[in-house]
């Protein structure tokens, strides 16, 4: 008889919780042994004996336990899980966990540990929006660690928005698809991904840019190399740290950005992939010498623009070093599909992944995006995802087309 996977489950102080007894119970009738540890916070909301009864193992709660540290317990129960789970984990966790902080036993077992780490983030609105929070969001993920949700809807607080813990059943299927031994479907594929706005210099001190993040381009170009693939990212100005085995190109503006993505093309056979989702400026400008002066009483100078180069129809024209699939973004404000369907002919690529980027959407620099992909089969409409599960669903969409016969 087989052993069974062991999942380490760590339960921090949330009124989220009281999930995390469910998750125990479902995860066993999948036939995965679950140890628990709960941090102070945790027993506020959840007992000791309540979680021991449902996991039938002895719950961990003390760092400097006589009888568990005797062993060495913050290293053996790192090391004999398969994978570590935090359900909820709160904002004070996730801080924690991106500064390399060890002050109790749960946060001691997370940097101990050398398995694969998944987080179900929970907590209110705005720590959620909170561009700490987001930072070691960003931090974590660029370290290969899984993040579940958070959903949106009505939380304990009585506010609405994002940051209830994913549903139990979502987290089932995610815990089960991280113990799965790894797929890597595109091992052997090459893709490029642009990534990220750019800048256009109109003198030595200002420029045009629009307000992309990046999030959406790296968290494809990380979802592609999580399949195998041998990713090259060329990113435009961004805040964002560079996803783990990813290789990374900065630049600046799209004539520097176009040089990148035709200096990634391979000498010899062809690229899999070009995922062109960078927020390119159409228009450059002659670029002063010297800084624009205002002067008192005369008119602001003229700012001629010039169209910049089309990164993406020139991968996507037809020669022997196209990309063998080509997928463009296209950013709108209205009409999306019609102009996104009208976008993919004019420049010949395979996909388009149109979104909305109107203000009121929050796309433009938020986690959430709502795409439809356009193809040659037509539109389909995803719905409303974290950035992290669109780049997810989009990556596994390419390697089923570049792996079928």
């Amino acid at each position: 008889m087989s052993t069974p996977q062991r999942v380490l489950l760590i339960i921090t102080g949330g009124i989220a919780a009281y999930k995390s007894l469910d998750l125990i119970r479902r995860l066993r009738e999948q036939g995965v042994a679950v140890r628990c540890v709960l941090t102070e916070g945790a027993t506020q909301f959840v007992t000791p004996l309540s979680v021991a009864a449902l996991s039938e193992e002895k719950v961990y709660q003390d760092l400097f336990s006589l009888t568990d540290e005797a062993e060495m317990g913050h290293i053996r129960l790192s090391r004999e899980a398969d994978l570590l789970v935090v359900a909820p984990c709160t904002a004070n966790m996730m801080a924690k966990m991106a500064a390399g902080l060890a002050d109790d036993l749960a946060s001691t077992v997370l940097l101990a540990t050398d398995k694969p780490v998944l987080i179900a983030p929970a907590m209110n609105l705005y720590m959620w929006a909170s561009p700490a929070t987001q930072a070691n969001l960003a931090t974590l993920q660029s370290r290969g660690i899984r993040v579940v949700g958070p959903g949106s809807g009505v939380l304990a607080c009585g506010e609405v928005g994002a940051g209830r813990m994913s549903d139990v059943p979502d987290l089932v299927q995610a815990i089960l698809a991280a113990l799965r031994p790894v797929e890597k479907p595109l091992a052997g594929k090459t893709a490029l991904v642009t990534s990220g706005p750019t800048h256009e210099p109109i003198d030595p001190v200002r420029y045009i840019a629009n307000r992309s993040s990046g999030k959406q381009g790296h968290a494809i170009a990380a979802a592609l190399a999580d399949l195998g693939a041998d990713v090259t990212l060329v990113s435009g100005p961004v805040t964002l740290p560079d996803p783990a085995g990813v290789r990374v190109v900065r630049v600046e503006s799209a004539r520097d950005m176009l040089a990148a993505c035709q200096a990634a093309l391979p000498a010899s056979g062809l690229l899999d992939v070009a995922v062109c989702a960078a927020a390119v400026a159409d228009w450059g400008v002659d670029v002063a010498p010297q800084k624009l002066k205002k002067q008192d009483g005369a008119a602001p100078p003229a700012i001629a623009l010039r169209p910049n180069p089309d990164i993406l129809a020139t991968l996507s024209a037809a020669g022997p070093q196209r990309p063998r699939l080509v997928v463009g973004f296209a950013a709108e404000t209205e009409s999306v599909i019609d102009h996104a369907v009208a976008k993919r002919a004019r420049k010949g690529c395979d996909w388009i992944c149109a979104n909305d980027v109107s203000s009121a959407t929050g796309t433009f620099g938020g986690d959430r995006n709502t795409v439809h992909l356009i193809s040659a089969d037509g539109v389909e409409s995803w719905p409303d995802l974290p950035k992290t599960d669109v780049a997810t669903r989009l990556a596994r969409r390419i390697a089923e087309t570049l792996i079928s016969p």
